[in-house]
């Protein structure tokens, strides 16, 4: 994609949190050239919370955005279309603190991207190009993140469940394949966990129409699975989310290996906290040096 773009028009949705509980409405506005993605607490006075790694709150369960003081919770799933589907600059008005999970993937997302219309600008999109390999790992669990020239990721997850198991995914992600293969993927969780999850204040909003819920032997939900690997897909979602929050297109291969948010937070937070890491590159910097390999 050579320009940066935003929505042609406003986009709207409602729900409730998937954690909180809440109703919450979300209205998608276009936005000029370099502003990213901000969100809006139009409850709160429309206070601005952008979405950076900067203002990282919370990464357990979820990924939450704090400024000042002011909470956007569940954001990782609307981060993930707009990065995918090439949304640069967008305001997300939210009048509650965490984003509707809607049906548990990023599908309905994506539809409401199209249905709004994607408008270029005339600014040239910049890049950050990954320089060197960067890790980071805790107790068995591992992200990297490898230079390349485009944005690659492999998944790997593992749960000891009959339905899941081990689970790969490698993909090279652009509009049209992450709207087939990850978009639809929705969020899951297991049967045994639910009561304690709850107890720490958590997924007051799951339901079947929300979320995959394996029991001990196979799948809760009366239309089964969207994909085998829906779980691996679903991870890769989260991930490509979290990765948003760098707030430029990644060029880099992501290896992740039974990563979760913290992980993925962390990854992010140590390529952005030095700079010999990466480097920005303007669209046509980047055309020239692929131009260049292939001559070679």
């Amino acid at each position: 994609m050579i320009f940066e773009t935003t929505l042609q028009r406003a986009a709207e949705a409602s729900g409730i949190g998937l954690h909180s509980g809440v109703a919450v409405s979300i209205r998608i506005l276009p936005a000029p050239v370099a502003t990213g993605i901000v969100f809006v607490r139009t409850d709160l006075e429309n206070f601005p919370v952008p979405a950076s790694w900067r203002n990282v709150a919370r990464v357990s369960y979820a990924t939450s955005l704090m400024r000042q003081g002011v909470l956007i919770s569940t954001t990782e799933h609307l981060l993930s279309v707009f990065y995918s589907m090439g949304i640069d600059n967008a305001y997300v008005e939210i009048d509650n603190l965490e984003v509707p999970i809607l049906d548990g993937s990023g599908q309905p997302f994506v539809e409401l991207i199209r249905r709004a219309g994607i408008r270029h600008y005339r600014r040239k999109r910049r890049y950050l190009r990954i320089r060197r390999p960067v890790s980071v790992e805790d107790r068995g669990k591992r992200i990297s993140i490898l230079p390349d020239e485009s944005f690659r990721l492999t998944c790997d997850i593992h749960f000891d469940h009959p339905r899941v198991g081990r689970q790969s995914l490698e993909i090279e992600v652009t509009p049209d394949r992450y709207a087939a293969d990850i978009a639809p993927a929705r969020t899951f969780g297991f049967e045994y966990e639910l009561d304690q999850m709850r107890n720490m204040g958590l997924i007051r909003g799951a339901s079947l129409d929300n979320a995959v819920c394996f029991d001990r032997n196979g799948v809760l939900n009366p239309g089964g699975l969207r994909f085998p690997d829906e779980c691996c897909r679903h991870k890769a979602l989260d991930l490509i989310g979290d990765l948003a929050l760098i707030g430029k297109p990644l060029l880099g291969h992501v290896i992740a290996e039974r990563a979760g948010h913290a992980m993925h937070a962390a990854l992010v937070a140590r390529i952005m906290s030095d700079p010999s890491l990466y480097e920005i590159l303007s669209f046509d910097q980047l055309a020239s040096r692929v131009a260049h390999a292939l001559v070679s």
